[in-house]
């Protein structure tokens, strides 16, 4: 609820939208706890959703933050059914799984992920949406900081596993659509989450 926050929450009145977005969360009851966190406002300026990042990547991400331990987190926005996760979660099959069995219609990801990581956005991604019948938003960073080249290539990915909408690897304004209709479709068509057999995954947990 910090002056981030509040500017955010300014953004989403005067256009009349809702808006995720990541940042670094400092734990107000604990001193020198960081989060990699993500918020999500509605478009009156209410905060909706609030979510921290569950798998931490890499010697910076470990050094600096805690991971979350919340793997599901959702909202409603009218009347579809919002979740969210950051960046490496959504290459964890189980976490993607875990919102699909939770309901979730729209799984929201806010990015930073580097070259050569490129097969993310372009095949991991659209494969999760189709095995999990559910969009993903995949919003990423663009250009170089220091060592790293962010690659773009955001994505609202489909259930029928199909890109939606795509970004290039600049800056770009992507709008796609979520339509219930089609979801609906695709998940008769597509039952996996009916099909499953949970009692010979035991060992995955």
């Amino acid at each position: 609820d910090g002056p981030s926050a509040r500017a955010v929450a300014a953004i989403a009145v005067r256009h009349g939208l809702a808006v995720g977005y990541g940042y670094p969360e400092r734990d107000t009851e604990r001193h020198g706890v960081l989060y990699n966190s993500a918020q999500l406002i509605g478009a009156d300026g209410a905060p909706l959703a609030h979510y921290r990042k569950t798998h931490l990547f890499g010697d910076f991400e470990l050094r600096w933050f805690t991971a979350g331990d919340q793997a599901v987190v959702q909202t409603e926005i009218d009347g579809i059914t919002v979740g969210m996760m950051i960046c490496y979660d959504v290459e964890f099959p189980e976490n993607v799984r875990a919102h699909a069995l939770a309901g979730t219609d729209l799984l929201l990801v806010p990015t930073a992920l580097m070259h050569p990581a490129e097969i993310v956005p372009l095949s991991v991604v659209p494969v999760r949406a189709f095995e999990n019948q559910l969009y993903i938003a995949y919003a990423n960073r663009t250009g170089p900081e220091g060592a790293f080249e962010f690659v773009g290539l955001s994505a609202l990915a489909g259930p029928d596993g199909t890109a939606r909408a795509r970004a290039g690897r600049g800056e770009d304004l992507v709008i796609g659509d979520v339509d219930p209709d089609f979801l609906a479709a695709s998940r008769a068509e597509n039952p996996y989450l009916r099909d499953r057999r949970p009692g010979l995954y035991g060992p995955l947990v």
